[in-house]
């Protein structure tokens, strides 16, 4: 058994507290109801787990000397007409964009076609 610790160690306690402690009596106390809430498992959750089980079970000892060696052949699938021309004609514009020459280009001077109005047109559009 522990040994009791001295009065002097404990802890101090406030008045108020201390009296309401040494009131305290368990009669005082609400009366509580008690209710175990374990969730078993219905029917449907033990089948889906024995179904998952036998499957694993299954897996785990099966029986290789069941299988059959069987050969693997190859198909090589040649494209069609379409696909090959599509290819070509992407190719064709890949290697135009590639090649693209840009010192035959004309040499050309931009003008302004949107003119600011004069004072005289602006003068008309404040009077009208």
């Amino acid at each position: 058994m522990a040994a009791a610790t001295p009065l002097k160690d404990l802890p101090k306690v406030d008045a108020t507290l201390k009296d309401q402690l040494e009131g305290f009596t368990p009669d005082k106390l609400k009366p509580a109801q008690t209710e175990e809430k374990t969730a078993l498992p219905t029917k449907e959750d033990i089948a889906t787990e024995k179904t998952h089980q036998s499957i694993f079970q299954g897996i785990e000892h099966y029986d290789k000397s069941s299988l059959q060696h069987t050969e693997t052949s190859e198909k090589i699938t040649l494209p069609d007409q379409q696909d090959i021309a599509a290819e070509k004609d992407q190719q064709a514009l890949l290697s135009g964009i590639e090649r693209f020459d840009a010192s035959a280009l004309k040499k050309t001077e931009t003008l302004e076609k949107n003119p600011l109005p004069t004072k005289e047109e602006i003068e008309q559009e404040k009077a009208a």
